[in-house]
């Protein structure tokens, strides 16, 4: 074993928890305090153990970073989207951290005219942290405005830049969250903000050129359980503010020709009833399309209903209701309704024509594949962009007729160097979980990998919040791939690859099943002779963390290792703290153990940091960010320190905390890429031994 000093020693100032008339002790609460000058030398202590414990890899890392950076086309474009007089794409150069966001005229050869409207390499200097957290053109095309954020803390501040002097104006507004939209006056712009829990719960309106302490409140949420979200519709014609729970939502109507105008209610909130709205004018009216659960339609289904009339009693059946059929959006053009939905574990568009009600699902060429419409910002046309990746087939967008279905590549993703898609195999199995019901799990390996039990395995899984793990294209994976590795999705409960009903068994009561799940396809992977305990490893993040902890707690046997990036490990104190960022609108997806002792005592049965106990564990590589508004970067800080008091083995468990940045972790590019490399030298150290 590499030669390296023993890592930092936490102390214990053992803290009694009680709750329901159970008491837990916890030794390192201590951590809590970012501003206690001992916490933080404490995680810089962590940094620098973690570099030297991976001093002997640094020329793996190297070999990774490069082989990412070689396959990478550094200087490259997106692919154009049209949007009215332009097409809009963003570039990226050899050596730059960001892109550069650009218009050039509509339909002309690219490099001809092009206008340089936005370049995040020039705003991020000075920073060691940023992100541009929205970017909205005004409808003439003549002002943008963005939003970014320097910490991680995703608290952005909103300018506005003048297109044709490519200047900004003075308008400056601090504190904000995710969401712009323009009015029709090409003046007024709608934006949201966020309370101190970093819960957004008010829209306001402000006008260009007015100074910031005249805008106008438009709405606010009460409720804690609500987060408020703003969009635009495709049409333009309108803005929309949702008020969503995890479980119920309500939304409201603003024409943007009327922007000093009162939103108004489409259909007042209902518990457990949920809804979406897009709207659409032409021959067949102006009206409005809805995306709901109601009246039982567990899967969704699509409403229509008279901009004049929304009112739910009006809502009248679009798009039947069919279990075992998920419908995740709705995209309307003038004459076609694009439906995203989810069958049999993989995302389909379905495309209605309005002049006849015809309906035809657009062709993949794979079995086993992700896709989704893209940005289409145009409405009135009849060809939609749409994306297409596998796990062997990089990205690919692709516009289609929606009238005969003539498509055509706009962009394929390079990968530049030696790679052949034919040199990967990708396949789909089923694991049977202890209930007996069958998991999917994507899989990807080199055609040439001798599936005999002896390949090295990573393992890799989320779910929660009805967010699905679909499988994609990863340049940085082939490093993996490449030195043998076979690389898995394992789509557990709790995710959304299945329908709601797949959620709805991953999480409150039946939260277990997610962590269960995930052993079984560990399991599976092991007796279908991909890999075996020694050589399997583990990965996930943020609630993906939390199934890490929950994992390796309940069966450290299967896994050699596990990275657990952000990871959301002292889940059961978190929610039980309504005044941190998020509690209480999580309590939807977990449960109140504040007001529900079976709520409490579940989360206590699974929570990773109350359950860890003497034996030994796999190696861990373990991630934090100070500025994290979603999980706390002291949650991973005190399950390392824990871990490595009870802890029987000599395995490694690192701890690496980005000081400036938040839960995405590095922001740019060549950072990211760095970090990744890290990650991936860790992974192929303890599972293969290669370390050079």
């Amino acid at each position: 074993m590499p030669d390296y000093p023993g890592p930092p020693i936490a102390p214990q100032r053992p803290v009694t928890l009680t709750h329901h008339g159970d008491s837990r002790v916890d030794p390192w609460a201590w951590m809590r305090d970012r501003n206690d000058p001992e916490v933080i030398e404490h995680l810089v202590s962590e940094n620098a153990y973690a570099s030297s414990a991976m001093d002997h890899t640094v020329g793996l890392q190297e070999a990774i970073y490069d082989e990412i950076k070689s396959r990478v086309q550094e200087t490259d474009s997106s692919p154009p989207v049209r949007n009215g007089n332009w097409d809009y794409f963003t570039r990226s150069f050899e050596a730059n951290q960001y892109v550069v966001h650009c218009r050039r005229p509509a339909g002309a050869e690219p490099g001809v005219e092009q206008i340089v409207l936005l370049d995040e390499n020039e705003l991020a200097l000075g920073h060691d942290y940023f992100a541009l957290g929205g970017f909205c053109v005004s409808p003439d095309g003549l002002l943008i405005a963005y939003i970014t954020d320097t910490t991680g803390g995703e608290r952005y501040r909103l300018r506005f830049r003048d297109v044709e002097t490519a200047t900004d104006l003075a308008d400056e507004i601090d504190d904000l969250y995710y969401g712009l939209s323009w009015a029709a006056d090409n003046r007024t712009i709608f934006y949201v903000r966020p309370d101190d829990a970093v819960r957004p719960y008010q829209v306001w309106r402000h006008v260009v050129g007015t100074p910031p302490s005249d805008d106008v409140l438009v709405y606010e949420e009460p409720d804690e359980h609500f987060f408020i979200s703003i969009t635009r519709s495709r049409s333009g014609k309108y803005v929309f503010i949702a008020a969503e729970s995890k479980t119920t939502s309500e939304v409201r109507a603003l024409s943007t020709d009327e922007p000093h105008g009162t939103p108004f209610l489409i259909a007042p909130r209902q518990p457990d009833v949920e809804y979406s709205i897009e709207h659409h004018h032409g021959p067949d009216g102006n009206r409005f399309f809805i995306l709901t659960n109601a009246s039982g339609a567990r899967d969704f289904c699509v409403m229509v209903t008279d901009v004049a009339t929304p009112g739910r009693e009006q809502w009248k059946p679009f798009v039947g209701h069919a279990l075992g059929t998920r419908i995740d959006a709705i995209d309307p053009f003038a004459r076609h309704l694009v439906i995203s939905e989810r069958r049999d574990g993989l995302e389909r568009l379905r495309v209605i024509r309005f002049v006849d009600n015809t309906h035809h699902e657009i062709q993949m060429p794979d079995p086993v594949y992700s896709a989704w419409a893209a940005n289409n910002l145009e409405f009135d046309t009849d060809v939609l962009r749409f994306v297409y990746t596998s796990l062997v087939e990089p990205l690919t967008a692709y516009d289609e007729n929606l009238n005969d279905g003539t498509r055509s590549v706009v962009k394929r993703t390079p990968v530049r160097g030696d790679f052949a898609q034919s040199d990967y195999v990708s396949t789909r199995l089923m694991a049977t979980a202890s209930d007996g019901t069958q998991i999917p799990m994507s899989v990807v390996h080199r055609a040439d990998c001798e599936l005999d039990g002896t390949a090295p395995a990573l393992l890799y899984g989320y779910g929660s919040y009805e967010i699905s793990s679909d499988p994609t294209f990863s340049i940085a994976r082939l490093s993996l791939l490449d030195r043998g590795f076979v690389f898995a999705i394992a789509h557990i409960r709790g995710g959304g690859e299945m329908g709601r009903e797949w959620y709805e068994q991953g999480r409150l009561m039946f939260k277990r099943n997610s962590f269960t799940d995930f052993v079984s396809c560990a399991e599976h992977l092991i007796t279908k002779g991909y890999t075996n305990a020694g050589r399997l490893g583990a990965r996930g993040g943020s609630a993906g963390g939390l199934l890490m902890g929950a994992v390796v707690n309940a069966r450290p046997d299967l896994f050699r290792a596990a990275v657990a990036q952000v990871p959301f490990v002292d889940c059961l104190s978190t929610i039980l703290d309504p005044s941190l960022p998020l509690t209480i609108t999580e309590w939807e997806e977990w449960g109140n153990p504040l007001e529900d002792p079976d709520a409490y005592a579940y989360l206590k049965s699974y929570s990773p940091y109350d359950n860890i106990h003497d034996g030994e564990y796999p190696a861990l590589l373990v991630t934090a960010g100070l500025n994290d508004p979603r999980v706390a970067f002291w949650e991973p800080a005190k399950w390392v320190a824990k871990l490595r008091e009870h802890k029987t083995d000599d395995r490694l468990v690192l701890l690496k905390t980005e000081m400036g940045a938040g839960h995405g972790g590095p922001s740019g590019r060549y950072d990211a890429w760095r970090d990744e490399a890290l990650t991936l030298a860790f992974l192929i150290d303890q599972l293969t031994g290669e370390n050079t």
